[in-house]
């Protein structure tokens, strides 16, 4: 993105409408550093730049602020939705942020087809079918999934694969065969519905209408169906069992706290169906370095943040039990209300059985961010040595914070491209990971190659003033290394700590020793660079492999009648390439790519005409 002009901010607050909206700040670069929404954009975005400015967060940020962005939407509860999906796509810096959430599991009940399916998926569409979840614990969701495929057996095929008989999955009693008629549309749609209770937590009306059946079916006779009625019986009776009853009611909700821990806030969200927690989940958002507000504001901040993003795709019950409730509650309400078709509540309860609910959950989220606290803990400490131990390892008296690492890919000299990955304190910082399509090195030089990408990054850097990293890795040994060193050596940069690691035998190349250092081979330094080295290989890697199927698909073929996408991916996979297929005569292209015999004819001729491909 172009650098952003110098505008003067009070001109930019004057140009901004009074009325509803969400607000978008920028950096002098473009970076995107705030979003937020308002009932009236002038008024709130006027309120940051102010003198009376209490909040040393809100002072740094409006510091930085160099263009002021808008978009307007009809009411508040439009800015709400629009703010939660524009925070999702761009995550930025200074808005709280769940973390994680979009990569929960889901499982997906194909309501959409006449026999629907069960299965897991990792994003929520607008397809018309349930889903359930997401599962921040997939190892829970997977058990579940299993208690469902033996209370409930559903079909497991998209489509049957054999005409007249069922498959292996009926056999074992994991299909009631509905491709083959073996079961009626009504049952089956009655074991959906069965399903979805069962998901929902409504046992109790599951087990209600179960035991219904198990006595009809024995009333007529049907034992065999009356048996099994009954295993399912004892197996949802069980389930039933195995729940905490949290108070007299039979109410529906949801139950949130929040718990603060150093750089980040610990969710612990608990779902009450029928008067019982069926499901507990927990949930980190993490939070912003210069957040200094109080304890109760930031809580308050918190909730509104999760709430707004969290039931963007999950199921919304009709109250949510809160320990603070934000200062737009009311929209929330609305926003929420609007997404689940009936009114919603946010509650802060003071007394009675929801108030002990609401301190059972504090009490799990206090536990969560101490788990999480010594975690983090724990991980920077390792951190630490193995950023000291590959100090020591190449020589440096300082800690490299900032590693770059390169890698080349191509398949014998085609589409040749490069990656660059960026570790900070040991983690990836994949907001800084770069892709370069090789532009003058040829026929596969990964000397030339390595030349290449390290002389622009590090031109661009010199250019742009910025720094240069602590360390560069580079994946190769001495004759990639040496080509690195030459690409710098021609920028002046003389002093760089760079190293080359070799795979075969995992050695680090230094510039300046002749023999290879070997790491112990349970080292925290080996582990250290070898996940940077295997995330410049899998990155330079999927971009190549992108690249390539791009190549692949823009080829001679298009355009020729009769041959569609997958005909073409069809011909590719059978005979490998265009200039294969352009040495096969008519009869000979039909027989080996399994086409009719005038789309080979048409092919041929496309393929042998003089113009060129």
């Amino acid at each position: 993105m172009a650098p952003v002009p110098d505008n003067p901010i009070a001109a930019q607050i004057a140009e901004l409408p009074t009325g509803p909206g969400c607000y978008l700040f920028r950096d002098r670069e473009g970076t995107l550093l705030y979003i937020g929404k308002a009932v009236n954009l002038r008024s709130r975005v006027r309120s940051y730049f102010g003198d009376t400015v209490a909040s040393p967060k809100v002072r740094v940020l409006a510091m930085r602020v160099a263009a002021i962005e808008h978009v307007s939407t009809r009411n508040e509860i439009e800015a709400l939705a629009l703010e939660n999906n524009l925070i999702k796509r761009h995550q930025p810096f200074y808005n709280i942020r769940l973390r994680d959430d979009s990569t929960y599991p889901f499982l997906k009940l194909t309501t959409y087809e006449t026999y629907p399916r069960l299965l897991v998926v990792r994003r929520r569409l607008p397809d018309g079918a349930k889903y359930f979840g997401p599962f921040p614990d997939a190892g829970a969701m997977r058990a579940t999934m299993h208690l469902v495929g033996r209370l409930f057996p559903l079909r497991k095929k998209r489509t049957p694969p054999f005409k007249n008989r069922p498959c292996l999955n009926y056999d074992i009693g994991r299909c009631l065969a509905p491709c083959q008629e073996l079961i009626s549309r009504a049952d089956y749609d009655r074991m959906v519905d069965g399903i979805t209770q069962f998901l929902e937590g409504r046992h109790r009306d599951l087990l209600t209408r179960l035991q219904a059946d198990m006595t009809a079916a024995a009333e007529s006779l049907d034992f065999e169906r009356a048996a099994k009625l009954r295993d399912l019986v004892r197996s949802v009776e069980r389930v039933m069992e195995r729940q905490l009853v949290v108070g007299e009611t039979e109410d529906d909700c949801d139950a949130l706290a929040v718990a603060i821990g150093p750089g980040f806030g610990c969710i612990e969200l608990f779902q009450v169906r029928e008067g019982k927690v069926v499901s507990r989940r927990e949930h980190t958002l993490e939070l912003p370095r210069e957040v200094v507000e109080t304890a109760e504001d930031l809580a308050a901040t918190i909730i509104g943040a999760f709430i707004g993003q969290h039931y963007g795709d999950a199921e919304i019950p009709p109250e949510i039990l809160v320990p603070a409730l934000p200062d737009f509650a009311e929209a929330l309400e609305a926003y929420l209300g609007e997404k689940r078709g009936s009114r919603v509540h946010l509650t802060l309860p003071q007394r009675g059985s929801r108030r002990k609910l609401l301190d059972l959950v504090q009490e799990n989220a206090n536990a969560g961010a101490e788990r999480l606290a010594l975690s983090r803990s724990a991980a920077q400490e390792r951190t630490g040595q193995a950023l000291s131990a590959l100090a020591e390892a190449i020589g440096m008296e300082d800690l490299p914070e900032r590693i770059e690492g390169f890698d080349i890919s191509h398949v014998q000299g085609t589409d040749p491209v490069a990656s660059l990955v960026v570790f900070c304190g040991a983690q990836p910082a994949k907001a800084e990971y770069r892709k370069f399509k090789i532009r003058t090195a040829k026929g596969g030089d990964d000397f030339a190659s390595m030349q290449e990408v390290v002389q622009r990054r590090y031109a661009k850097l010199l250019r742009e003033g910025a720094d240069m990293p602590d360390l560069i890795l580079i994946d190769g040994g001495r004759g990639q290394l040496n080509a690195a060193l030459e690409a710098l050596r021609a920028l002046g940069v003389e002093e760089q700590p760079i190293f080359g690691l070799a795979k075969k035998l995992e050695e680090l190349y230094l510039p300046a020793r002749a023999d290879p250092v070997r790491l112990p081979p349970g080292s925290p330094a080996l582990h250290l660079i070898q996940r940077v080295r295997d995330e410049a290989h899998r990155f330079a890697v999927g971009f190549h492999r992108t690249l390539r199927g791009k190549h692949m698909s823009a080829s001679a073929l298009d355009g020729i009648p009769g041959v569609g996408p997958n005909r073409k991916r069809s011909l590719l996979s059978r005979l490998g390439s265009v200039e294969a297929m352009r040495r096969l005569d008519p009869a000979d292209l039909a027989a080996r790519g399994g086409i009719p015999r005038p789309v080979a004819e048409r092919i041929h001729a496309a393929l042998n005409s003089d113009a060129p491909e």
